[in-house]
């Protein structure tokens, strides 16, 4: 059913009307009309936000014909449809205030591979990714290359006729489209392909719209073949949309394809495409040269295309800075070593691709002989790339974009004109204006882009808060376009128009008219993402890039506290990284198991914005309401229960609250903590999240479960004296009801039988105290170490740590156990930020007065170690101890050999691990190394665990999904039988439950038995 909101306007009752019409015409997919999924798809990457009526998840061709029809019914006329796929434009391409299609959900399914042929037919929502990891194994792929790769969509990428790195060489999109699929305004599926004089006259004939279209069109190419020929400048990157330029081919053929690529979704819905594949390079270097101004950068990149690269691509200071903070930096540092003498402030990636190595040695030796002899002396140093380090290198400056984000402070670099496109052999000179114009208005900047084909992207740093620097878009936009127009360029070479179309009568000039014509005779009544490229008459306006509303506009209102404490969410810049499709990647697993934009860090960040502006509109905020929590006596909170009690009794009966859409997405989260490693922005949800629940369960009675999680680490030890008992009650069926139907947990995780004192004493290791220590000489203290237990691997996997403690004195070490304190990090996950702060000042204070004694603490499990450098930096007024994790303290020791077998492992790693300390993982193979044995990393995504999140009875089956996603059929091979390795409890657990294996961590296969 189509929810009914009270107190509609007239505008919210037509689009109610609509789409309740739409269910009963038999459309499939979703139609939604909450305000969680309106809030979270009114921004993209840009800096607007517009609120859409709705959106609507089509699950085929025929919900869209549904959708477009019922759109010419007269009492529908005024309905406005927008098309979204990965929600990645900078320029407000896919907002609306209609209603949004986003078929990214539903209809992304690669529908046949011809390899014989060379192509590829794919519905719209393929990610680009997606399509070529499938189609690696036949050594095909489809370009150019983009930096969003993981998430742009087929559709999308058509849609702005996407181009990016290799594009002199490749091309843009539109040159790989064989065939389109259109759904056109009144219902018809256009087939759209290149067509001969006969197929035109055909098309042509038709009785339905298609027909019209091809009338029109030619008679428009025909009639004007001489303006059309000089009104387009011939730039790699020409002007996009609507391109009447190329609709005839190089072979004479009619191209209707060549004005649908780029045309913003405003002339239909583009469902499927037939995609040319070309031949993966068998050989590929990649030369990273390095530069100590950046000008020379940029006017070094003539010198360098005259040695014949596939691509050159360019990184600022500035940018680079930030990647050396990023996990990501880690796996290409070798290659722009530091240089006392030169500091390093751009470079210049040198791309070559080949069949063969010889023609490689051949194609690269031009440049070589450039960079040796030193003939143009502007570089001062390079280094070579080859391999997997060129796909890593490639990722670094793929994440540039999210990394500028990434600047401190309230200013942030934002994207309006940052894909302006000059004929390369100017690009220095207009770019030395550019910065003239930027530094008139005394503003910083980073920059990056494709030097071969004369585009840098250039972010200026705004607050978008500010009236002033809201101001100076319009301002220094003018001024681009000016200084654009002078070098015979664009002000849009690559990431399409969107709200910039206000500027599209200037560039194409006595053109523009002809491009009214043709989006009039595709959608007359201005139904289809209006106001970008072109309107059907003068009549009506294009959209202005001051006038659209901006996501500033809104963030002003919201108070300075709760702003400055919700900093983990706000500063969301929407660039898109979370909505990873790779089930390998760690990066935000709900969204890959749930498709919906409400469950991906940009959709929780997204949220929590409203809701901060949805307080500060009722006259509170959110850090009032914390800090008036705080302040309560318990029994103050005891007094207000019956208030939460009647405050959950009015959501059940369907009382209306905001806050209800929140917790939905919030609780859905499985608190891994990937967005923080791998966002670029380093949006950190658990954090914000925590934040929310604590208010959030303020008003609302908490689900029991949270109880039971929350105070687990306090009952465990007492559990543990009677575990026999514990394990009786716990695995038997009766209990398993009970937890499940009353408490929402699936099961729970048996005590290990071990007897842990027993085992200490055997191995002789002491109980770490300020008393025990005391009594170390200093050649002791040397060679101790202190293991901190947490309440998993202690409880539950007892015999890890004993092994880890036989391991540590096998390899000549003198381990210590820390006593157990309860770590809190269930308490922080379940938003208990009042209890988890005491539990992190207890924990330091205790470990402070440890640390006096110089002797180093690890931890085994990833997780909860890393919380000591995560969320105790939060919340903590103490010393945070320094914690590490125990291959990081391995690693900087002398070891001895252990075998001379070189016995190979593979290893699967923990998500908080592996993108909170990626170069931990590394760290694992060294210390195999260095012991005799063989260790690869697996590539895994997320298990589906996660704490007890894969325990809750609402996530199993998103917790099985994911696993059988990713680690299940690496699990369950039988090839790599006694061969795997894995660090995290969580995923060990997890394995057990689904695969009913027990696979060892990788210091118990270390242990020589």
């Amino acid at each position: 059913m189509i929810p009914v909101i009270s107190h509609t306007s007239p505008t919210q009752k037509l689009y109610q009307s609509f789409l309740s019409d739409c269910q009963d015409l038999g459309f499939k997919g979703e139609l939604c009309l909450d305000y969680a999924n309106r809030t979270v798809l009114a921004t993209d990457n840009s800096i607007y936000q517009v609120l859409p009526q709705g959106v609507v998840y089509p699950k085929n061709t025929q919900d869209l014909q549904i959708l477009t029809r019922l759109c010419q019914e007269p009492d529908y006329c005024n309905v406005v449809l927008s098309p979204r796929g990965g929600g990645t434009g900078t320029n407000g391409q896919s907002l609306t205030d209609g209603l949004v299609v986003d078929t990214s959900r539903h209809m992304n399914q690669i529908l046949e591979i011809n390899v014989k042929q060379r192509w590829v037919r794919v519905q719209c929502g393929v990610v680009k990714d997606q399509l070529n990891t499938a189609l690696k194994s036949y050594g095909l792929f489809f370009a150019p290359e983009l930096s969003t790769s993981n998430r742009a969509t087929i559709g999308g990428m058509i849609n702005t006729d996407a181009s990016g790195q290799g594009s002199c060489a490749y091309g843009k999109t539109r040159d790989h489209i064989l065939e389109l699929s259109t759904v056109l305004m009144d219902g018809t599926l256009l087939q759209s392909s290149p067509l001969n004089s006969k197929e035109l006259a055909i098309a042509k004939s038709a009785p339905d719209l298609s027909g019209k279209i091809y009338n029109i069109v030619d008679q428009i190419i025909t009639g004007h073949s001489e303006d059309i020929q000089s009104g387009f400048p011939p730039l790699n990157r020409c002007l996009t949309g609507y391109d009447l330029a190329h609709l005839r081919t190089k072979e004479g053929k009619f191209d209707l394809n060549s004005i649908l690529c780029g045309s913003e979704g405003t002339l239909g819905f583009i469902t499927e495409a037939k995609l040319n594949l070309l031949p993966i390079p068998k050989a590929c270097v990649l030369v990273n040269i390095r530069y100590d101004n950046f000008d020379s950068a940029l006017r070094d990149a003539k010198n360098l295309m005259a040695a014949g690269p596939t691509s050159i691509e360019t990184i600022d200071s500035r940018i680079l800075n930030l990647a050396k903070e990023d996990n990501i930096w880690s796996s290409v540092a070798e290659f722009f070593p530091s240089d006392d003498s030169h500091e390093l402030q751009g470079i210049n990636l040198v791309e070559y691709a080949a069949d063969s190595k010889y023609e490689l040695r051949e194609k690269i030796r031009p440049l070589l002989t450039q960079l040796v002899k030193g003939s143009h002396k502007l570089s001062y140093g390079y280094s070579i790339a080859s391999g997997d380090d060129v796909t890593k290198i490639w990722a670094m400056r793929k994440k540039a974009v999210g990394l500028l984000g990434n600047t401190k402070g309230e200013a942030r670099p934002v994207a309006f004109v940052e894909d302006t496109c000059v004929p390369p052999e100017n690009l220095a000179n207009f770019i030395q204006e550019f910065r003239h114009i930027l530094d008139s208005h005394n503003l910083e900047y980073g920059m990056f882009g494709h030097v071969d084909a004369g585009v840098l992207h250039v972010r200026p740093i705004l607050d978008m808060k500010q009236p002033g620097d809201e101001h100076k878009i319009r301002v220094i936009t003018d001024q681009v376009v000016e200084l654009t127009h002078k070098y015979g360029g664009l002000l849009w070479g690559e990431h399409g128009k969107g709200v910039r179309s206000e500027y599209a009568p200037k560039f194409f000039g006595k053109l523009y008219p002809l491009i009214q014509q043709v989006k009039h005779i595709f959608d007359p009544r201005n139904q289809l993402n209006p106001g970008k490229i072109a309107t059907p008459s003068n009549n009506i306006p294009l959209l202005k890039i001051d006038e659209v509303p901006t996501r500033g506009q809104k963030d002003k209102l919201i108070d300075q506290d709760s702003w400055e404490n919700y900093n983990d969410a706000v500063f969301c810049n929407g660039n898109g990284a979370c909505h990873n499709w790779d089930p390998n990647d760690a990066m935000c697993p709900s969204w890959k198991v749930t498709r919906l934009r409400t469950h991906t860090p940009k959709g929780r960040a997204s949220l929590i914005r409203e809701w901060l502006f949805q307080l500060k509109k009722q006259g509170s905020s959110a850090d009032q309401e914390a800090k008036k929590l705080h302040s309560r006596l318990s029994l103050t909170s005891l007094l207000e229960f019956p208030t939460r009690v009647r405050n959950s009794l009015e959501k059940r009966l369907g009382k209306y609250d905001f806050s209800h859409e929140v917790y939905e997405s919030m609780a859905g989260c499985l608190a891994c903590k990937s967005c923080t490693g791998s966002c670029p922005v380093k949006v950190d949800v658990p954090e914000f999240r925590s934040k929310f629940l604590e208010l959030y369960h303020s008003r609302y009675r908490r689900p029991l479960k949270d109880y039971f999680v929350g105070t687990l680490e306090i009952v465990l030890p007492i559990a543990y004296r009677f575990r026999w008992f514990y394990n009786l009650v716990m695995g038997s069926y009766p209990t398993k009801l009970l937890l499940k139907y009353s408490i929402g947990l699936v099961d729970s995780p048996l005590l290990s039988r071990v007897n842990f004192n027993r085992a200490l004493k055997n191995l002789e290791v002491e109980i770490a105290t300020e008393k025990s220590l005391a009594h170390l000489s200093e050649a002791e203290k040397k060679k101790s170490i202190i293991l901190l237990q947490d309440a998993f691997t202690r409880y539950f996997e007892t015999e890890l740590v004993i092994d880890t403690l036989k391991l540590l004195k096998q390899l000549g070490f003198k381990p210590l156990l820390a006593p157990f304190r309860p770590n809190g990090k269930p308490l922080h996950v379940h938003g208990f930020r009042k209890s988890f702060a005491r539990a992190a000042h207890e924990n330091c204070k205790m470990l402070n007065n440890l640390e006096k004694f110089g002797i180093p603490f690890i931890g085994i499990e990833p997780s909860m170690t890393l919380t000591y450098r995560g969320e105790y930096q939060k919340v903590s007024k103490l010393k945070i101890p320094n914690v590490l994790l125990l291959q990081e303290w391995l690693v900087e020791q002398s070891l001895p050999r252990l075998t001379a077998s070189e016995k190979a492992y593979k290893l699967l790693t923990h998500c908080t691990e592996k993108t909170n300390a990626a170069q931990s993982i590394k760290q694992w193979q060294q210390i195999f190394s260095k012991l005799g044995y063989k260790l690869e990393v697996i590539n895994v995504g997320c298990c589906g665990m996660a704490g007890t999140y894969g325990h809750e009875k609402a996530n199993q089956e998103n917790s099985k999904g994911l696993y059988e996603m990713s680690w299940q059929e690496v699990v369950e091979n039988p090839e790599l039988q006694d061969q795997l390795v894995v660090t995290g409890f969580s995923c060990r657990s997890q394995i057990k439950r689904f695969s009913k294996k027990v696979l060892p961590h990788p210091a118990q296969v270390l242990i020589n038995r």
